[in-house]
Order: C-alpha cells, then sequence, then structure tokens
C-alpha cells in the first residue's frame, strides 16, 4: 500500500491515547476504534513513522498484535479462548521421539522443566508420550489451562495466541508472556527437534527463514506484552 500520509502523533483520549494520521484518529483495519496504553500508541506510532513510500504491514509488529485484539480477540474471545487452550491437547513438549537416545536425551533436558514450571504455576500436570500417536491429556490439567487463558484480557490474548501458534505450545507460550521464558529460550525449545536434524543433515536455507520469522514473531509477542506491563 502506498504511504497516505506525511504526519504521525498520537494523544490522549478518554484516558487512553489515540494514534493520528496526518491529524485522523487511526482506525483498526476493522474499522474499529484504536485507543491505546501510551507506551503500545508510541510504539504504533513510531511504526508508521518509519514507513517509507510503501506502507509495509509486515514491519509493524506492534500494530498487527494491537489490530489482532481489537478486530480478533474482543469480538470472538470465547473462540479465540478455545483455539489457544486446544494447543494443550497436543502440546509439542508432550511429544518425545523413542530415539536416537541423544535426542531423547535432549528433549527431556530443554523441555521437562517447561512442564513442571507450568504444573507448578498453573497446577496442570501434562503426561508425556513416547511417539506421535494422541493420548488424551488430564482433563484437570485442560481446564487449569483453559482458565489460565481466559485469565488473559484480550491485548495479553492477543500476544499468547501469537506466541503459542508460532510455537507449537500453550505451555512455552504462556512462559513468553509472563516472562518464565525469553524469547531466545523459547525458540530454541521449539526448534529442538530442527536443530537436531540441521546437525545431522545441515541447515535448510527455507528452515532457516522459518525459525527467522518464527523469533521474530515470538520477540514481537513478548516486547507487546512488555509496552502493556509497561
Amino acid at each position: 500500500m502506498k504511504r497516505f500520509y506525511r504526519a504521525v502523533d498520537f494523544a490522549p483520549r478518554g484516558g487512553r491515547f489515540e494514534v493520528t494520521l496526518d491529524a485522523k484518529p487511526l482506525a483498526s483495519p476493522g474499522k474499529r476504534s484504536f485507543l491505546l496504553g501510551e507506551a503500545v500508541a508510541r510504539a504504533v506510532a513510531a511504526e508508521w513513522r518509519a514507513q517509507g513510500e510503501t506502507v509495509k504491514f509486515d514491519t509493524m509488529p506492534i500494530m498487527l498484535l494491537a489490530a489482532r485484539a481489537v478486530d480478533l480477540v474482543g469480538p470472538e474471545r470465547a473462540r479465540v479462548i478455545g483455539e489457544v487452550a486446544g494447543f494443550a491437547q497436543t502440546d509439542m513438549l508432550c511429544y518425545r521421539a523413542e530415539g536416537p537416545g541423544d535426542l531423547v536425551a535432549r528433549q527431556e533436558a530443554a523441555w521437562q522443566p517447561w512442564l513442571d514450571w507450568v504444573a507448578q504455576r498453573y497446577g496442570a500436570r501434562l503426561a508425556v508420550v513416547g511417539g506421535v500417536m494422541h493420548e488424551e491429556q488430564p482433563a484437570a490439567a485442560l481446564a487449569a489451562l483453559r482458565a489460565a487463558v481466559a485469565a488473559h484480557d484480550d491485548w495479553r490474548l492477543s500476544a499468547l495466541m501469537q506466541a503459542t501458534q508460532v510455537l507449537g505450545s500453550l505451555v512455552l507460550g504462556l512462559a513468553v508472556v509472563t516472562d518464565a521464558a525469553s524469547p531466545d529460550q523459547a525458540i530454541a525449545a521449539a526448534e529442538l527437534d530442527e536443530a537436531y536434524q540441521s546437525e545431522k543433515w545441515g541447515d535448510d536455507p527455507e528452515a532457516l527463514k522459518r525459525r527467522a520469522t518464527a523469533a521474530r514473531d515470538v520477540a514481537a509477542a513478548a516486547r507487546f506484552v512488555g509496552l502493556l506491563d509497561g
């Protein structure tokens, strides 16, 4: 999209902040009112200000997360909670290789501490499965994790949704948005199997590109929560 504005600013309105383009209020892509906390508004304004002759939304991660909160999470909150909580049923950290032994050991060392963390923090003890065959998780653990997801407001749920989808793990997504894990730690855990294969067979350019995109998106989710908390 060609840049259609010159000046970007933000100003207080109704206890929150409104970003303006040429003094006109910025709406969400869904045409909804777009009132933000000060730190998020400042970041969104900076992203719009940094655009060149063409507006590239993939260079505006905070804008996209805020828009998701307004246009998707708010109107469809129950569905989003169910979708995000549903990752607990097949959380990547619960499905372990049956061999070779060094991979099994790496998964245990990298993944089990996060399963122990989520059990301690949320009272959700997930079962570990050898192989890829689906195994139903304990109902109490699933209920506890659904409650943990539902406890997030729309803004934080937007970040949790993104982190969980990218990482393939609700456990790691929760760790990122609660600042228990850094984005780098979460990505390293999520990409453990691919890293192991790369050591054996070499890096695949497309896989490297996917990892870079995943790292960017998880870092954006963590930063977004940091701005909300700030």
